[in-house]
């Protein structure tokens, strides 16, 4: 008996939640954006359209006696970055001859089951690949925190100036708007001075932050391992039935710290990007309400014996606010 679409559209559906919600867990960005709430949805538009604050708005005037005249002279203080929505699309696909070959509606879905983690899968590496390398091919317009190899990457591992940083982000160029917000912080580091390097850094991009504390930190995994080294005599152990089963991560006073083998190895030495410390509230993930890998129903390919769904992205990687954020380079 053939199994209907509508069966098979079922299975899509109620894998769907699980796949996504694994994608996330397996991805040190997505994890991390996700639960320190730096995902945010639309419902529609071309384009993404970000106000920046560029200049002050008024100045104020000293009052001595009370009688002074106050200065009405404004600017205006907003100028848009704009982003692209980005879109892709990957099909979950089985044949009439792969469902006779798997008699059985039970064999038939998990085929699909199988198929559908495998292109969620493929979306999870990709995803991460070009967010913090920007060396995924087929997503190669999505934004990138990289801004060594790509002149529109978030994050240089120049100096904050107009001198120091000229990537284009959000189609604002970094170094003609000149705004102490729209460079990122930088940090040098060393495997043995590497907690005081990440302190220097961590303090800068909270000092510039109007958000708050940094998120979360992403290092390479040579940034990783000093890092742990570093803190392997305060290290404690216990026995494994006492532990809760949870995840235990790293920390760096109060923001996550995770390794990630796809931070860009870029020509190494100064320029090497050993890790990002990250501010969820200046740079976000940007999902359309309608397009956070929409599954659509099953249908019969024209010409074919094989049918198919659709598992659909529309998103983009945004940022309002870069000095709260910074890059470690050297390890």
């Amino acid at each position: 008996m053939a199994i209907s679409n509508d069966l098979l559209s079922s299975t899509l559906y109620a894998i769907r939640d699980a796949e996504v919600d694994q994608l996330y867990r397996k991805t040190a960005f997505l994890d991390l954006v996700k639960s320190a709430g730096g995902i945010e949805y639309e419902d529609g538009g071309i384009k993404l359209q970000r106000p920046l604050s560029v200049v002050d708005h008024s100045t104020i005037t000293q009052l001595a006696t009370g009688y002074e005249p106050v200065s009405l002279a404004v600017s205006d203080v907003l100028k848009p970055a704009i982003y692209e929505w980005q879109d892709f699309v990957a099909p979950v696909v089985i044949t009439k001859k792969e469902e006779l070959e798997n008699q059985g509606e039970k064999a038939i879905v998990k085929i699909v089951e199988a198929r559908m983690k495998n292109v969620m899968g493929m979306f999870r590496r990709e995803l991460n690949k070009q967010i913090l390398a920007g060396t995924s091919t087929v997503m190669a317009n999505m934004s990138s925190l990289n801004g060594f190899t790509l002149t529109t990457g978030f994050l240089e591992e120049g100096a904050a100036t107009a001198a120091g940083q000229t990537n284009t982000v959000g189609g604002l160029a970094k170094n003609t708007l000149n705004v102490p917000g729209w460079f990122n912080s930088v940090k040098s580091c060393t495997a043995a001075t590497i907690n005081a390097d990440l302190t220097a850094l961590y303090q800068e991009c909270n000092q510039f932050s109007p958000f708050g504390d940094v998120s979360a930190i992403i290092m390479n995994p040579a940034a990783f391992a000093a890092y742990k080294a570093a803190l392997f005599t305060n290290e404690r152990f216990m026995s494994s039935d006492k532990l809760d089963g949870g995840r235990l991560q790293l920390a760096f006073a109060g923001a996550v710290v995770e390794q990630d083998n796809e931070m860009p190895d870029n020509t190494g030495g100064a320029a090497k990007y050993s890790g990002y410390l990250l501010n969820f509230q200046g740079i976000k993930m940007c999902f359309h309400s309608d397009g956070d890998f929409a599954v659509s129903p099953f249908e019969f390919i024209s010409g074919t014996t094989a049918r198919s769904a659709q598992v659909y992205l529309k998103a983009q990687l945004i940022a309002d606010h870069l000095r709260g954020s910074g890059v470690l380079t050297g390890l």
